[in-house]
């Protein structure tokens, strides 16, 4: 494929995807029916969750202070929480353009070379992604009857027992395949899951370990809480339970992945996983607006004023990098 054509689709297919799926959540729920959930909906709780939302971009921006001083580099946290918010508003126009430009202004104010700044991004989302799995683990252990019971209900037991040992086949397969594979695939995926694995045990090799464990246990806590007070902004919603939050908030978290800043794309993943609790679609989808909306408003807020302000704030400032610089 053209390489430029392949740039603009990367572009333009999760703008197009997102546009479809607004007008598929307006299609479940009327844009009037939509603005009334708006105007009843109880704001102390839509407030107390971009309160949690802003905690953890707070605890985010701190974090990244803990990588990039072992490389010598002792960068103002102002810097590092414009460059975070800067590069989530990013986000909504170019998808993962955010953490090119985040690792950029740390080059420009901070005199961090980019591809240290970059990769100490990518180190983070690896701490991140296994933060995500454990809130999958724990989800499935607290929820696995209920799982079970729901597909159970829905297809034939025989049939998924079928399925599963397929799919056991299939990975035993694919993983044989990518081991002995010599082809590029193959090679990319041993790389990944490689990286994966020295992203995750450089954490140990961190002077400032615990902190930046205990920062990211607590970003992600947050995140879940963020979701689960703005729940109760929704007064049919009152009454939810754990459970549903988790899958939800999981649900919601992969959708952000599928459209810029999950536009479209939230609501109806939170519809999808609140629909296995039996969760009237109009409150759901709702709900995923309500929250999508006031956290998108903080991103837009303190991104916008981020990215006016980091020509100020460092208009007379000189890169200053710590005598261990390696």
């Amino acid at each position: 494929m053209n390489p430029a054509l392949k740039k603009y689709l990367k572009i333009i297919l999760p703008i197009l995807l997102g546009v479809f799926l607004i007008w598929y959540s307006l299609s479940k729920v009327p844009l009037s029916q939509l603005l009334d959930y708006f105007k009843n909906a109880n704001y102390f709780y839509i407030t107390l969750g971009m309160f949690f939302g802003l905690l953890s971009h707070l605890s985010r921006s701190y974090r990244w202070l803990f990588q990039l001083e072992p490389m010598g580099y002792k960068v103002r946290f102002a810097n590092s929480f414009m460059a975070v918010f800067s590069a989530y508003l990013i986000n909504y126009t170019i998808p993962r353009a955010g953490e090119v430009a985040r690792a950029s202004i740390l080059t420009t104010y901070e005199g961090v070379p980019f591809e240290k700044g970059f990769g100490s991004i990518v180190a983070e989302r690896f701490a991140d992604l296994i933060m995500l799995l454990v809130i999958i683990g724990i989800t499935l252990f607290l929820q696995f009857d209920y799982i079970v019971a729901f597909f159970i209900e829905r297809f034939n037991p025989k049939n998924l027992l079928i399925y599963l040992l397929l799919a056991i086949l299939l990975l035993g397969v694919f993983i044989f395949y990518i081991r002995k594979s010599k082809t590029g695939f193959g090679y990319k995926i041993k790389n990944f899951v490689k990286g994966l694995a020295e992203g995750a045990l450089s954490i140990f090799k961190m002077k400032k370990k615990w902190a930046f464990l205990f920062h990211t246990v607590f970003i992600w806590s947050m995140y879940v809480l963020m979701f689960y007070t703005t729940s109760f902004s929704v007064e049919a919603l009152n009454g939810i339970t754990l459970g549903a939050i988790l899958i939800g908030f999981i649900s919601a978290t992969f959708s952000i992945a599928a459209t810029n800043g999950g536009i479209g794309s939230y609501p109806i993943a939170i519809y999808a996983a609140f629909s296995i609790f039996a969760i009237p679609e109009a409150p759901s989808i709702a709900f995923g607006w309500i929250i999508w909306t006031s956290q998108t408003l903080l991103i837009i807020l303190f991104g916008g004023l981020s990215l006016l302000y980091l020509p100020i704030f460092n208009r007379n400032k000189v890169p200053h990098q710590m005598d261990s610089k390696d």
